[in-house]
């Protein structure tokens, strides 16, 4: 028994490495993240708790974990529907128990940034990669002119002048010092309170910020061939994909999901129910597709409520059909160049999957019978067994390059891959249950959810904490928290790095600086 155990100890390194080697690219992420904390609790894959499972939607069963007979892939698992006309309805649809091997799509394109950024790069440089000088004299011409066409309707204004860029990009700073002091409005900067700043409050005063906050926009009127409701920050977002798209190329793993971008933690514990449902009223969501190796959020997709038809965002949030509308979308430029996408329950489904395979995009998703599109599956792999299989037995349907996963950890997992080969096999790591085997498409799915989880921990507390009223500016600061994110990854890639490794919240005070004009100093952190 000992000698078995030994052998078991010596394994589990290898499995280890295995693993490490079939995931090189994520090793970039212990760099972009070297002072992150472990990975998120909302991961299902490192935490079994009911609340992981419910906020994933994998799995509804709490059952504890029985021994069962090991079976390798393709083997019914114990208790499934077992009739021959479920079988033969599922082979007349084309899913068979019979798996093939298949070669992963091929990726021949170096991920990572396009330019090489000298060592004495600043802060600001590398956010202007994003939102450059012309980006922000447009702000400064359409504030003015908001300004004049206001003040010509409702009066004159006598303590108003015209925006100048640096001011401009003083208030830019003052919004963005938000993100890493936390607070909840910005003009606690002139206060005499906790979060006052006497070298940041001498640059502007109080009454010329609000002045400017006032008046402030991207695009001061509509047109008349305009109908979008983001009319007034839709040119802003597409000159920031622009920005994302030349300044960084991803690699073939990338995630599609929705950012934790509501509010701060401390806000969330201290505040009652009715107050947290008064503050995550938004009307609009926010997703994004996100390289997995690196963090780097390639695409933004905005969805607003426009009022209460069939596109509106309760809808959205119910329908399997919207998702995928959203899953298109965010997949528009990404046709011909064989990346692997992952998805969440709510996108996952057998058509759009197909849909993407004849645009040569690949993916790997999550299923749930309540919130996925399950549509063309067969149903045999979608109910639960009467009694629970043991821990790491799966059972794989297999159509054409598609493949259907029921993976059993605590919980019935299930999995749609066309990215993955079904008789490759994986390995999960856990710290106390050591290693888990499971198919590999598994693996892949949990390496890369981790990362993003990690991504959300970190840097979803870099969000702007100012919360205008307006969905226009709503968007537009989300969108520059994203960019300073960005910029700050691209960042930790650069060889200006290593000249002065700021962190997260130093980059962001660094910005800050820069965009006020002060003098260079080092970060008080």
């Amino acid at each position: 028994m000992a000698e078995g155990g030994g052998a078991a100890r010596r394994r589990a390194p290898a499995l280890l490495e295995a693993a490490r080697a079939r995931y090189e690219s994520l090793h970039i992420s212990d760099d972009v993240f070297g002072e992150s904390g472990p990975d998120s609790g909302g991961n299902p894959f490192y935490s079994t708790s009911a609340a992981s499972r419910s906020s994933s939607a994998a799995s509804s069963d709490d059952e504890p974990e029985r021994p069962g007979p090991a079976r390798g892939p393709g083997s019914p698992a114990p208790g499934a529907p077992a009739a021959q006309e479920s079988e033969e309805d599922e082979a007349g649809a084309g899913w068979s128990s019979t798996l093939r091997d298949r070669p992963p799509p091929r990726f021949e394109d170096t991920g990572g940034p396009t330019r090489k950024m000298p060592p004495s790069a600043s802060a600001m440089d590398f956010f202007q990669l994003f939102v450059p000088d012309n980006v922000l004299k447009n702000m400064v011409v359409q504030t003015n002119l908001y300004a004049k066409k206001f003040q010509e309707r409702f009066g004159s204004d006598g303590a108003w002048a015209d925006v100048t860029l640096p001011e401009m990009k003083a208030f830019l700073g003052y919004v963005i010092s938000t993100s890493t002091s936390h607070c909840e409005s910005v003009l606690s900067i002139w206060s005499g309170g906790f979060y006052s700043n006497r070298s940041l409050a001498l640059v502007m005063s109080q009454a010329r910020f609000e002045k400017i906050l006032k008046y402030f926009h991207v695009v001061a009127f509509r047109s008349s061939q305009t109908t979008h409701g983001l009319y007034k920050v839709q040119p802003f977002l597409d000159s920031l994909q622009s920005g994302f798209d030349s300044a960084f190329r991803p690699s073939q793993t990338q995630v599609l999901h929705e950012p934790l971008i509501d509010e701060d933690p401390v806000f969330i514990a201290t505040c009652t129910e009715r107050e947290l449902r008064k503050r995550k009223k938004r009307k609009f969501s926010l997703w994004v597709r996100q390289c997995s190796s690196t963090g780097f959020i390639i695409q933004i997709y905005v969805h607003l409520k426009e009022g209460g038809g069939p596109d509106g965002l309760d809808a959205l949030k119910n329908k399997p059909q919207l998702h995928s509308m959203v899953a298109r979308s965010l997949c528009r430029n990404a046709a011909g160049k064989n990346y692997i996408i992952f998805t969440g329950p709510s996108i996952t489904s057998l058509t759009l999957f197909e849909e993407f395979e004849k645009q040569g995009i690949y993916c790997c998703g999550l299923l749930s019978s309540r919130k996925s599109d399950c549509t063309g599956l067969p149903p045999s792999m979608l109910s639960s067994p009467a009694t629970p299989p043991a821990r790491g037995q799966h059972s794989i349907r297999m159509k054409g390059s598609m493949s259907l996963i029921c993976w059993y950890n605590k919980g019935h997992f299930r999995f749609l891959t066309n990215a993955y080969s079904p008789v490759q096999q994986g390995v999960i790591i856990k710290r106390r249950s050591g290693e888990i085997p499971c198919p590999l498409a598994v693996e892949a799915f949990a390496a890369h959810l981790s990362y993003i989880c990690k991504y959300d921990d970190k840097y979803s507390k870099y969000f702007i904490s100012h919360k205008p009223n307006k969905t226009w500016q709503q968007v537009f600061w989300f969108a520059i928290s994203i960019a300073v994110n960005n910029a700050y990854i691209l960042y930790k890639m650069s060889d200006a790095y290593h000249v002065k490794r700021y962190s997260r919240a130093q980059f962001g005070e660094r910005l800050v600086q820069e965009l006020l004009g002060l003098e260079d100093t080092s970060p008080s952190l």
